[in-house]
């Protein structure tokens, strides 16, 4: 047989792969199963199906059915069960189909998961992660395409992230497994397959802590910080690219983690831009884009040339999919928002 190839080789070698966000959250989770016989992956249609995104593709046939659990489709049962097995040594990740079906859960997992490390004086940890794939854009019915994520960094105990980037999302879920704490992981399911935001993903790599934000885009002499986290994050660097073509730089934040908010790298864009535009899905009344702005204001008062600005969904239940473009934070209405704190 022959050699192979220099290229064969450094192929099969390299820790670098470009991936879609669904296959950097499948290997993402491929490791962590690898890594822990502890970990196991439930819920409806994740084992032989794959889940209705194909996130956990693979996994039954290569874990078996002791791992990857097909469940019934009970949201409330789900959590509950996780909550037992967590209690007993194992770290369940469950998966929610889409983020409308969460609220059946929500009982067990503020009553229940959210409060049980604390209720026993941290005598009992519940390492579970619950995997919700959130955010519109998917020409869905109702209930599958909302933005909840609000609602669960309000409930203390509980750790809320969100990827919007493949490197992201294989290292974040690895590591939200790792963590004693209960978190809440919003994927953005309209960017899993999008060749857009495909990227190379070094698996070799040190990842950056769990509950912090980065800076994705840092320009001299920018004038305004724009700051969004899961499927607003491309449309937000959308927007800067396209405002620099017009002279405009502008700093650009991904938050990634929702509950602790770590809005430090915030604070010192703001102080050096003087303007901020916060930018999310969600409705913004009572939601981590007000959090955010309240934030801002209280930190960096003295260096606002401008009102904090926010570009959001709006105050309504999410609408059907013909009018869901004039629901959701797009460019002109990002650029629109960065003109008005100019024009202050």
């Amino acid at each position: 047989m022959a050699a192979p190839t220099k290229a064969v080789a450094d192929s099969a070698t390299s820790s670098v792969q470009t991936l879609t966000i669904g296959k950097a959250l499948n290997l993402g989770l491929r490791a962590a199963m690898e890594a822990d016989d502890k970990v196991i992956v439930m819920g409806e249609d994740v084992g032989k199906l794959g889940g209705v995104f194909r996130i956990t593709d693979g996994l039954q046939k290569d874990f078996g059915e002791q791992r990857v659990l097909d469940t019934p489709l009970a949201e409330s049962g789900i959590i509950g069960t996780a909550v037992g097995l967590a209690v007993r040594g194992f770290r369940p990740v469950c998966e929610i189909q889409f983020e409308g079906f969460i609220f059946p859960g929500f009982d067990q997992i503020s009553s229940q998961l959210a409060k049980l490390h604390y209720r026993t004086q941290g005598g009992v940890k519940v390492p579970v992660v619950v995997r919700v794939p959130f955010g519109g854009g998917i020409g869905a019915v109702e209930h599958h395409s909302e933005s909840p994520e609000s609602l669960f960094a309000h409930i203390g105990g509980l750790k809320v992230v969100s990827c919007s980037n493949p490197a992201d999302a294989y290292w974040m879920i690895q590591q939200a497994i790792r963590c004693d704490d209960p978190v809440l992981f919003f994927e953005p399911k309209r960017l899993y397959h999008s060749g857009a935001v495909k990227a190379p993903v070094d698996t070799a790599a040190a990842p950056d802590p769990l509950f912090a934000s980065r800076v994705v885009r840092q320009a001299r002499g920018a004038r305004a910080t724009v700051v969004a986290y899961g499927p607003s994050m491309k449309v937000c660097l959308d927007a800067a690219t396209a405002a620099a073509e017009e002279g405009i730089e502008l700093d650009v934040i991904d938050l990634r983690t929702l509950s602790p908010l770590d809005l430090d790298p915030v604070f010192e864009s703001v102080r050096r831009t003087g303007r901020l535009i916060a930018v999310s899905e969600a409705p913004a009344e009572s939601s981590i884009t007000s959090e955010i702005a309240a934030r801002v204001q209280q930190e960096c008062f003295y260096s606002l040339e401008a009102p904090v600005l926010r570009v959001t969904g709006f105050d309504t239940p999410y609408p059907p999919s013909k009018l869901e473009e004039h629901y959701l934070p797009d460019l002109d209405r990002i650029l629109h928002a960065v003109d008005r704190a100019l024009d202050w």
